[in-house]
């Protein structure tokens, strides 16, 4: 039985957040940012080809990363590995990816999923996403997402507001943007908002005629390049072409301006390891809360903080309370965890002063 199921890993991010680990050269996702011996990508790409044949996998991402994605997956068929030559954004990199899936195969139906989130529960990541699948096989103008349980009133996601019902998969009532800290909280008390984690599940044909009405100027510009989608001809069609689109996400693009939008609540716990804070929060912890990567420690009086070395650097820490330590290549950080979202700022004046490499 042919599977019709296929998958896009966005992987053009540069993780700017995760400085300086990730840099412009070596993106996070490309990094074992866990300590578990895998990288990001490669935890991605092995918990979608668990329901998706890995020849039906694309990964989309920057010119400049094909060798990356290559290396670390060297089992992949490589003609599936989208090299954008512009960064614009999510919207026309998933529009080139559907029409080359809906080229391969018009019956197929496709996820589209970040390669930088954490999913613990696999067997439950299965299940949300077979029954993702299920609904848009029989709804193919649907436009799915999985949406996230909050755990706090975060405001660095943005959210789903969904209409109250009893069914499974729920209608879409509005996409919000990140929220202040009072908007969060109410949001939270009204029960029916979800995170909008960037997971997208669609008919392939459904989604094509959705990019046509929303964004007739984006669909015109790549139905030019059709006819060369998946031959030799396709990266020198994109060179000339692909920054002729607009920069706009795939959310404002086609997901606020459709009806027919709908949100699977995912039982499975997801971390989306935007920051050192989140990834401090995932990470087992020692006594003192403290979160190590890599690195021997010897803590005294120290607690709360994100250690991250590399491997079997010793460390010793005295007095300290809440603070990201990472030490990379010839950086060394030492911020309080308040300052995490800072760090895109502080990148750059490190750039500045010591040039772009260092970034």
């Amino acid at each position: 039985m042919s599977n019709n199921k296929y998958a896009v890993i966005m992987a053009g991010g540069v993780g700017s957040r995760f400085w300086p680990v990730s840099k412009q050269a070596f993106p996070k996702q490309f990094h074992d940012m866990l300590g578990m011996g895998k990288s990001l990508l490669q935890m991605t790409f092995e918990r979608l080809e668990q329901q998706i044949p890995p020849q039906q996998i694309l990964v989309l991402t920057n010119q400049n990363y094909v060798g990356l994605v290559k290396e670390q997956l060297p089992y992949m068929d490589f003609s599936n590995i989208v090299a954008e030559p512009a960064m614009r954004n999510t919207a026309p990199c998933i529009l080139l990816a559907a029409l080359k899936i809906q080229k391969m195969n018009p019956h197929a139906s496709m996820i589209v999923a970040p390669s930088d989130h954490y999913i613990a529960e696999q067997d439950i990541f299965n299940e949300d996403l077979a029954a993702a699948f299920d609904f848009c096989a029989t709804h193919p103008q649907a436009l799915m997402t999985l949406g996230i349980q909050p755990t706090s009133p975060n405001t660095g996601y943005g959210y789903i507001e969904y209409q109250k019902e009893e069914s499974q998969i729920k209608k879409v009532s509005q996409f919000r943007e990140k929220p202040d800290v009072k908007k969060a909280q109410e949001f939270i008390a009204a029960g029916n908002f979800l995170w909008n984690a960037g997971i997208f599940i669609w008919n392939v044909a459904g989604v094509v005629s959705a990019f046509a009405k929303a964004q007739p100027q984006l669909t015109s510009l790549f139905n030019k390049g059709v006819a060369v989608l998946n031959t030799s001809k396709e990266n020198l069609w994109l060179e000339e072409n692909y920054p002729n689109a607009e920069d706009i996400s795939v959310d404002y693009a086609l997901m606020e301006k459709s009806e027919a939008v709908y949100v699977l609540p995912a039982r499975f716990s997801w971390n989306d390891l935007g920051t050192w804070g989140s990834l401090y929060d995932r990470l087992d912890k020692n006594k003192d809360a403290n979160a190590v990567i890599n690195a021997s420690l010897t803590s005294i009086d120290s607690h709360g903080n994100m250690v991250r070395t590399a491997v079997g650097k010793k460390v010793i820490l005295q007095g300290m309370e809440d603070y990201i330590i990472i030490d990379q290549d010839d950086v060394l950080m030492i911020i309080p965890k308040t300052a995490e979202q800072e760090i895109k700022e502080i990148r750059n004046a490190v750039m500045h002063k010591y040039g772009k490499e260092i970034g």
